[in-house]
């Protein structure tokens, strides 16, 4: 009878995924695509903020999208994990979703990118879809109203899912400066820190006027040695440019390990657009590129990488999830945890539930009995 019970769970699960799926691209998704798609990402959050404010709204959020196996749970550098599909950052910058986003069926939230000034960001328009390429182009430059701002509203709260930021330098002439850069950084880190489970650095925003300075060895060097002299027990992620070669990818790694990192986001938005995958025409030539497009970049970094370090650092996967397979792909190549914003975007937010269900079903396909046996065996 129990199997029976759990058995029709999944199957009711399965279509009502397949109900809202079906919902949202033959319905909303042609209506969003339709309007300036920062438009819509500010509408939506009002709608979350909404939903999250209340219990009854988290609860039916939580009806419509929720999914848990105990296959997918997992406990990564101390904190427990009830699946590994979470959210980037990029889509909650203030954190005004957080009381929602664990209905949706993430199995964390990383939010951000926080900076210790806040910042209006690049001029609009500063976000496009690529339709074609399943894709889109963002040129934020770390809009963000800055630490202080959103630490209040972390302030005194409990998740049901853990909570992570990622922070990086105000986007300002001051921090073309390197000892303000490096300032800029510690003082987004030492506040949010506090209120979080774990901290990405991330050195690999490809929207800001100042470049991506620390992507120099010599500058990771003095950034993460400031790093190191900030008291802190929570886990430490260092965010990745999927546009680094292998030689430079392996110079940072040789200071990194020397550090107090635990772990690597692999990756952020791709600058080159030279990507054969990169199908519509006409592309902005600022701003970063995600989803499919950067997918492939993605895999190939967590395989390198996993192959050369082992377990030394835990990895996350970002990039190009669209499906379970896409997700499985990654933590086969050694991902302990995949993030996703694009996927989200382009198939609706039953994506997540989705993903979930198809792993676990991929997982016992393939005789695991939890996902931490599937890490890496790929690679």
């Amino acid at each position: 009878m129990k199997n029976l019970a759990v058995f029709m769970g999944e199957v009711i699960i399965f279509y009502r995924n397949k109900v809202i799926g079906g919902l949202y691209k033959g319905v909303l998704k042609p209506i969003f695509f339709g309007m300036d798609p920062e438009f819509v990402h500010d509408q939506m959050t009002r709608v979350g903020i909404i939903l999250g404010r209340w219990g009854f709204g988290r609860k039916t959020t939580s009806a419509f999208f929720g999914y848990k196996n105990s296959i997918l749970e997992q406990t990564v550098l101390g904190i427990d994990f009830k699946n590994p599909i979470g959210l980037s950052a990029g889509f909650d910058k203030d954190a005004y979703l957080a009381d929602i986003l664990p209905s949706v069926g993430f199995g964390f939230v990383e939010v951000g990118s926080v900076t210790a000034k806040p910042c209006d960001g690049n001029p609009k328009p500063r976000l496009w879809r690529l339709p074609k390429s399943k894709g889109l182009v963002v040129y934020y430059g770390l809009k963000n109203e800055g630490c202080e701002v959103v630490a209040k509203r972390l302030h005194n709260k409990k998740f049901d899912i853990p909570i992570g930021v990622s922070v990086a330098m105000t986007n300002c002439k001051e921090n073309l400066n390197l000892e303000s850069a490096i300032k800029d950084y510690a003082e987004a880190f030492s506040v949010m820190e506090l209120l979080v489970d774990y901290v990405t650095v991330n050195i690999s925003c490809p929207n800001a006027g100042g470049g991506q300075p620390f992507i120099d060895p010599g500058k990771l060097e003095l950034l993460l040695a400031t790093i190191d002299r900030i008291p802190t027990q929570k886990p430490i992620f260092l965010k990745l440019s999927p546009d680094l070669t292998e030689v430079e990818l392996d110079r940072l790694l040789d200071i990194v390990r020397a550090h107090r990192i635990h772990g690597l986001v692999c990756t952020n938005l791709t600058k080159k657009r030279d990507n054969p995958k990169i199908l519509d025409s006409n592309i902005p030539e600022r701003g970063g590129l995600s989803g499919k497009v950067v997918g492939g970049m993605s895999d190939k970094m967590l395989e390198y990488i996993y192959r050369k370090e082992g377990k030394r650092f835990v990895l996350i996967g970002c990039g190009g999830v669209f499906t379970a397979e896409d997700a499985y792909r990654k933590i086969k190549l050694g991902a302990s945890l995949i993030e996703m914003i694009t996927g989200m975007i382009f198939e609706g937010p039953q994506v997540v539930s989705e993903i979930n269900q198809g792993l676990a079903e991929l997982l016992k396909k393939d005789g695991f009995t939890s996902i931490s046996q599937a890490v890496g065996i790929d690679s």
